[in-house]
């Protein structure tokens, strides 16, 4: 423990010198990310496949959002929260892949510190707030489930826009210290960044000092938003097991589950490589590697979600082939 405070006292006495010492010039101004590779063919293959990704998952979730809003039988707090994660896989994929683009036909792959910063801090507040509405998400089938007859009065809309709201904000406060600690490090070169986008952990490997005591923050932020919301979630689905298990009809039980199972499916997509990314040591980290695991939770998980939310839901299937092919809906009363 005391060698542990030393270390964090040293970064903090280091970092304090660095910045006092005017030797701000010597400060990168720019990064260079490397991206996926250097050959011009396999850019422009992976800019086709990146493009439609990026415009598969605009379209998906944009759709989801619009079927939610048009149609009154999806006016639930079920969906609600589903178009509030479309709106965040749109906002996700929107924050990474435009510029991943240019890069990929560019001849200059740099980035300025600020842009960086920037794409740093909304990339890690839309995921921290993603992870929390999992929980929130999880919520919902806990309470649809135990106390169905209850449903509406415990999840009325007040509720639902107040957990929403809240969300939001513990994600994007959550992200401001970690992006702060990150980018208030000397950073005096080399600055070329092995990744295609800013991310914490690959910018910070290049930073002039040590960074035990980002780390540490690091750390303690990755817990409260990944193995606490998987805690939380993984209590949930306790709960609604034995509920389910209590069911008598078969057909009974089949219908609750298949209530879970996307949202099952959806929270294991994104937890898994996030959860590889940011909960292990720096030492066993390999950027090729993160760089590929990335990939699940920036660009197919958005990807997917609306696809896995849509084949197994009945209600949206239904709504889409209303709007779209029927050319109707009903206006209802406002949320």
């Amino acid at each position: 423990m005391c060698q542990t405070t030393h270390r964090i006292m040293d970064s903090l006495t280091v970092s304090t010198m660095w910045r006092m010492s005017g030797q701000n010039q010597s400060w990168v101004s720019e990064f260079i990310l490397l991206g996926f590779s250097s050959d011009s063919t396999t850019n422009s293959i992976l800019f086709i496949v990146f493009l439609l990704i990026y415009l598969s998952s605009v379209l998906g979730n944009g759709l989801i959002i619009m079927l939610v809003c048009l149609d009154t039988q999806l006016h639930t707090p079920m969906y609600f929260f589903l178009s509030t994660l479309s709106l965040l896989d749109m906002g996700y994929v929107t924050t990474t892949m435009p510029q991943m683009l240019v890069h990929l036909l560019a001849h200059s792959q740099t980035i300025s510190f600020a842009s960086c910063w920037l794409q740093m801090y909304v990339f890690g507040a839309l995921g921290m707030t993603e992870s929390i509405l999992f929980v929130v998400m999880a919520y919902d089938r806990y309470v649809a489930i135990c106390y169905p007859l209850r449903y509406t009065v415990i999840l009325n809309w007040d509720l639902c826009i107040r957990l929403a709201a809240g969300t939001w904000i513990c994600g994007f406060f959550s992200s401001l210290l970690n992006t702060f600690f990150t980018m208030s490090l000397p950073y005096c070169g080399p600055n070329r960044v092995n990744h295609y986008l800013c991310e914490g952990p690959s910018v910070r490997s290049l930073a002039c000092m040590d960074t035990h005591f980002v780390e540490m923050v690091d750390l303690v932020l990755s817990v409260f938003v990944v193995v606490t919301p998987i805690s939380l979630i993984v209590a949930s689905y306790i709960h609604i097991a034995k509920a389910i298990l209590k069911i008598k009809s078969t057909q009974g039980r089949c219908k609750a589950f298949s209530t879970c199972a996307s949202h099952l499916t959806v929270v294991t997509l994104f937890y898994l490589p996030a959860t590889y990314i940011y909960m292990r040591p720096n030492s066993s980290s390999s950027s090729e590697r993160d760089k590929q695991i990335s990939l699940f939770y920036t660009a197919f998980t958005p990807l997917l979600n609306p696809v896995v939310y849509s084949l197994r839901n009945k209600d949206i299937k239904r709504a889409f082939l209303k709007v779209m092919f029927y050319g109707r809906w009903t206006r209802g009363p406002q949320w």
